[in-house]
């Protein structure tokens, strides 16, 4: 089919998408936390800026919640290609956005550019569904993987990257801005690449009425069901506990490491090294031998189980050889979990599945910022602690999903 000659184009607008989301990570903790650089009045406490910082990372996901499933069910009814660039348009805008706000000190503009990116970010779902398109079933969980391996692979350079072209000590004009015009830069290669490289891959386009508020009914629609319940029910959780530590790992390292933009970019690169291997290589070989069911099991449980283990450390070398398993469980654990999801939805509704996937992601992913800024003027390593917590309960909830005894259910969770 010519159409999957759009799976590399669709793999590469990933990695460039991502590839600007990992340079900025390193930026946002110590630009709010520092009181020298101004974001924040002088007079603001940590507590205080732990609050602002945990807001202004959720807030991305908020307006993901509401944008998302308007853009799934418009790349269902429109295509998957207007969308991606309507989508990577919107994230261009946003870096451009930020780094306004960063130069003129403007915490209002920064706010802005996260709402417009989070409300046209939905381009990973799009990219998933559009995948879906031309893959078989039994080889989604390892085409998944490569877009997971596209992640990782942007974690490795974008934070890299990121912690360089922060840093002024190297050359005398980089600053906290500069890594977010150099991201813009990067959508405009996406978006030459999506238009001339891409090929639709939407063979029958579907119309269905959606609104702003499409997110809360299709989620509502979802848990109508018992076993599309219990399986969201997992996703939430695994990705409720995943962004404690995603998105509050920094303040940990800042406040307990004493870390520097520079050194937050160097760690992250490193876990997205291993995630990167991981998704490329190690899950499409364990594809083959076992099914999503079992491999979402184990890599959920043991990720769990090394959540707790960074507190250990006391000297941050030691995270050097923590986080690679982080990395490696939930590497194995993202693409198998699409999968599964992705098997519950017939060809024509795989926009629309996982459109309410990235609806439940979003508010997985905003709450945690929200509620680790406010724990962690409690203790630093709460947010830890939740991940952790948070991810068991979801390896719980899976391990009982698959145990369901009724026989629709096994057929839909188990390897044909």
């Amino acid at each position: 089919m010519k159409a999957k000659n759009s799976l590399f184009p669709i793999i590469l607008t990933v990695f460039l998408d991502l590839l600007g989301l990992g340079i900025v990570i390193p930026i946002a903790a110590p630009l709010l936390l520092d009181p020298q650089k101004g974001m924040l009045p002088l007079s603001y406490e940590f507590a205080q800026r732990s609050v602002v910082l945990g807001l202004l990372l959720g807030v991305f996901s908020i307006a993901q919640f509401f944008g998302a499933p308007l853009l799934g069910a418009w790349a269902d009814r429109y295509g998957r290609k207007k969308l991606m660039l309507l989508s990577i348009t919107g994230t261009l805008i946003g870096y451009v956005l930020f780094a306004i706000g960063i130069m003129y000190h403007s915490l209002v503009l920064c706010f802005i550019s996260r709402i417009l990116d989070g409300f046209t970010g939905g381009n990973i779902s799009i990219a998933m569904s559009a995948i879906a398109d031309v893959t078989a079933e039994k080889d989604r969980a390892k085409n998944f993987g490569l877009i997971g391996m596209s992640f990782g692979l942007g974690f490795i350079l974008g934070p890299f990257i990121g912690g360089i072209l922060a840093d002024s000590s190297l050359v005398r004009w980089f600053n906290y801005a500069t890594p977010y015009w150099f991201a813009a830069l990067l959508g405009l290669v996406n978006i030459f690449v999506m238009l001339r490289m891409f090929r639709e891959t939407l063979q029958k386009r579907i119309t269905t009425k959606v609104t702003i508020f499409a997110g809360v009914k299709n989620i509502a629609a979802s848990f109508r069901s018992p076993h599309l319940r219990m399986i969201f029910t997992v996703l939430f959780l695994i990705v409720f506990g995943f962004n404690f530590f995603t998105q509050f790992f920094q303040v940990f390292l800042i406040q307990k490491f004493n870390f520097s933009a520079t050194d937050i970019a160097y760690l992250f690169a490193y876990i997205g090294l291993w995630l990167a291997l991981t998704q490329g290589g190690l899950t499409r070989l364990l594809s083959k031998k076992f099914s999503p069911v079992s491999l979402v099991s184990w890599s959920a449980c043991c990720t769990a189980i090394v959540f707790p283990l960074l507190l250990l450390p006391q000297k941050s070398w030691w995270l050097y050889l923590i986080t690679p398993f982080i990395a490696i469980f939930s590497g194995i654990n993202t693409p198998n979990l699409t999968a599964v999801i992705s098997m519950q939805a017939t060809a024509e509704e795989q926009g629309a599945i996982l459109g309410i996937r990235q609806s439940i992601l979003s508010v997985a992913m905003a709450i945690p910022p929200i509620v680790a800024g406010l724990i962690t003027t409690l203790n630093v390593s709460l947010p830890i602690w939740a991940a952790g917590f948070c991810t068991a309960l979801g390896w719980l909830t899976f391990r009982k999903v698959s145990r369901q005894s009724d026989h629709a259910v096994k057929t839909k969770l188990t390897d044909r």
